[in-house]
């Protein structure tokens, strides 16, 4: 992983090495226009994300290692499928409960590190209640403020965002675990995310509370939900329709900025070391109390403050952004045209009944690899 420096003692030649030692191991080469990416195959762009993903696992090792064993009884061995006897169950994730530590558990075999989420969250898990085990895992959280490609779909101006931004959410992390996902039913968590069951959950949980920081009243709306592609452009995420009408919408790349690539044991010291030396803009309240908006704003002012190249922050791995409206006038609600939703959304079982013919039965007919798999492959401790 690296070596590890006393960041009270560490000083800037130190930390600028360290940086440039990590950014290697991802692949990185250097020039004067920034990070360099040798390939965006997807397996270079896995490599970058690897130190991020094994930071992850042995962060989360001391909370979830003893729990491995019957967290591992969620996920099913391949003949335990019945294709045929699926039958999906959405439950919301409460805190600290064991279907709590099953989501982190299932988020950490993702192969881009999986983050919390910014503000408000809310997560999912789908069983398979014919024999109980776990399909898939749905989070949604708030979704950036800026974001080009979405902004240019809707149309808003800046106010028309500011004010109408909290009735959009990002799935921050969407998807299917083995051997569910070999029946391509992370097709079916990306219908769920758009279905009448998610819009009635943000309304129970948000309808009549006030934005931390500008303080407006939330009505409960959920307009629209956003998700990006975790390597490039989307096999997962393409062609996702109900009947005819794409639930998903490409509408462009992300630009490749972002600090992932310092999330890997290094950010961290990058903090403790920003902490010391750098200045913080975080103001209010609702940013938490902390120093520092956001980790951007700390991986940026260390690297200013190390004479390093601020567009280091540009990691060069482009993400497809896609936005699914749950509503026929999702784009003139967003604008502030109107105050009345006039939703199309449909049901997790209408979108089931439609996956399993069009997608579920043809795979499982075509392809058994599924029958397969065996839990403990998923296994990410030695007993």
């Amino acid at each position: 992983m690296g070596t590890e420096l006393d960041t009270n003692q560490v000083s800037e030649a130190q930390l600028s090495s360290l940086i440039r030692q990590y950014m290697r191991k991802q692949g990185y080469r250097f020039s004067e226009d920034g990070l360099v990416l040798p390939s965006e195959e997807k397996k270079a762009l896995r490599r970058v994300h690897a130190l991020a993903v094994q930071t992850a696992i042995a962060k989360a090792e001391p909370a979830l290692r003893s729990y491995e064993p019957q967290l591992l009884r969620y996920i099913a061995n391949g003949d335990e499928v019945v294709p045929p006897l699926i039958q999906p169950k959405l439950l919301l994730v409460q805190p600290d409960t064991e279907y709590a530590r099953l989501f982190r558990y299932a988020s950490l075999h993702w192969s881009i590190p999986v983050s919390n989420g910014y503000g408000r969250r809310l997560r999912f898990l789908i069983f398979d209640e014919s024999n109980g085990k776990l399909i898939g895992l749905l989070g949604l959280a708030d979704p950036v403020f800026s974001l080009r490609a979405r902004d240019a779909w809707v149309g808003w101006s800046f106010e028309q965002r500011k004010a109408r931004l909290a009735h959009v959410m990002d799935a921050y992390v969407l998807g299917a675990v083995p051997p569910y996902s070999r029946l391509l039913m992370g097709k079916f968590i990306a219908m769920v995310a758009t279905s009448f069951e998610i819009a009635e959950a943000f309304r129970n949980r948000y309808a009549g509370q006030r934005t931390v920081l500008n303080q407006r009243v939330l009505s409960g709306d959920l307009a629209m939900v956003t998700t990006m592609s975790a390597l490039g452009r989307s096999s997962l995420y393409n062609r996702v329709k109900f009947g005819n009408r794409p639930l998903l919408i490409r509408v462009g790349f992300t630009v490749g900025w972002g600090t992932f690539h310092f999330a890997n044991g290094l950010y961290e010291q990058l903090l403790a070391f920003a902490q010391q030396h750098c200045e913080g803009t975080a103001k209010a309240e609702g940013w938490g109390g902390g120093k520092f908006r956001n980790r951007h704003e700390v991986v940026r002012k260390c690297l200013k403050q190390l004479g390093l190249p601020e567009h280091w922050l540009r990691h060069q791995v482009r993400r497809e952004i896609f936005v699914a409206p749950l509503a026929r006038n999702t784009c003139e609600f967003l604008r502030g045209e109107t105050e009345q939703l006039d939703y199309w959304c449909g049901t997790m079982a209408e979108y089931f009944a439609f996956f399993r013919e069009r997608w579920l039965l043809p795979r499982a007919a075509r392809d058994e690899s599924y029958k397969q798999f065996h839990r403990e492959e998923w296994r990410l401790w030695q007993k």
